[in-house]
């Protein structure tokens, strides 16, 4: 089973550990109604690490996001986020993703845990004007910060 690299600290911390998509992640550290009791009022932090992630480098990697995702990523500026998701071409959706600017050039695209081999098919069969393409989802660690304090609490 696969671990995230805050696998350690979920154990220590004493959190309820289940099998999710082939890794071993934290269900619930106090119970669930606190937690949730928690995150509505204050903030929780939630270890995402198992999501996929897909780097889109170069001077075609506007043009390849723009065509594999549904929605106008020319809206998007350096350091901001896009929900949108992966068309199938027959009316219906391969998986939904956020899609993230880093540059003109360098864009990331985060998808499912469950769907990480089949969005990276996709992605790579629609790449025929050649962006450069990187599966990273072994090497990124992702936390999420939810809650009406998160934004005083990541500046």
């Amino acid at each position: 089973m696969k671990k995230t690299a805050l696998n350690k600290m979920h154990h220590e911390m004493g959190a309820k550990m289940v099998e999710f998509v082939g890794f071993d992640m934290p269900v619930q550290f106090e119970g669930i109604n606190a937690e949730h009791e928690t995150v509505r009022t204050k903030l929780g932090v939630f270890d995402v690490s198992h999501m996929g992630e897909f780097w889109v480098e170069g001077p075609k990697a506007f043009d390849q996001v723009q065509k594999v995702t549904s929605n106008d990523i020319s809206a998007l500026t350096d350091g901001k986020v896009q929900y949108s998701c992966f068309p199938n071409g027959d009316g219906g959706i391969v998986d939904d993703l956020l899609v993230y600017r880093f540059g003109e050039e360098k864009y990331l695209l985060v998808v499912n845990a469950s769907n990480i081999e089949k969005d990276w098919a996709h992605v790579n069969s629609h790449n025929e004007i050649g962006a450069k393409l990187t599966n990273a989802s072994d090497d990124i660690s992702q936390l999420a910060v939810q809650g009406p304090l998160a934004l005083n609490a990541v500046q």
